[in-house]
């Protein structure tokens, strides 16, 4: 299975806390996340499960330093669940650098071809787990677990690890990332988000 050659357009909502307290919803899209950026994306089966708690998430937070020297701006973690949920998992993993996009309606997994159905673990519609480097909206690079379908036992994670996405992005031979491209999310002139897209 393969994904599409560019990242199809979507908007997602995310809601974000303010250093006040304050939450907003805000509208997070294609062109925002990934225009003139070059970005690793991974795809999982959902929050709070073994695999994607215990390695991959995790995994990617800890290299996101060395894809930033490989020449990655961001890395944005995909999963089909609420916004509620993902910053939980967020707070639960005590994430600094990437950042989770809660696909709720999975209309980006879907339209990434990702979606696959777990109704044997009563999981319903979910993200097969995959991962991918995109370039300005391109992408250029795709590592998809073997054996997609519905209701598959087990859970493949082999390609789609940070260590051998790493080795493929450095093989780009990219410059270190710079600043990046900052997504303003400001509430309002006095007040400042807890989670910047950048």
């Amino acid at each position: 299975m393969d994904l599409p050659a560019v990242i199809p357009a979507f908007k997602i909502s995310k809601q974000v806390t303010t250093t006040d307290g304050i939450t907003k919803w805000v509208e997070l899209d294609d062109k925002g996340l990934f225009e003139g950026k070059k970005v690793v994306i991974f795809g999982l089966p959902g929050a709070f499960t073994p695999t994607c708690s215990s390695q991959q998430l995790p995994g990617f937070e800890q290299a996101y330093n060395d894809f930033r020297q490989a020449g990655i701006d961001d890395i944005y973690c995909i999963t089909v669940n609420d916004s509620f949920v993902c910053n939980a998992w967020s707070a639960n993993q005590a994430l600094v650098n990437v950042k989770v996009i809660p696909d709720g309606s999975a209309q980006l997994t879907i339209k990434m071809g990702m979606d696959v159905r777990k109704d044997n673990i009563g999981f319903g519609i979910r993200s097969w787990r995959y991962a991918a480097v995109v370039d300005d909206g391109n992408i250029v690079q795709q590592f998809v677990e073997d054996g997609f379908g519905d209701d598959v036992e087990g859970d493949p994670y082999e390609v789609s690890t940070p260590e051998n996405v790493l080795d493929n992005v450095r093989a780009m031979g990219w410059p270190a990332a710079g600043e990046g491209k900052h997504i303003e999310l400001s509430l309002s002139d006095s007040t400042d988000i807890k989670e910047t897209f950048s």
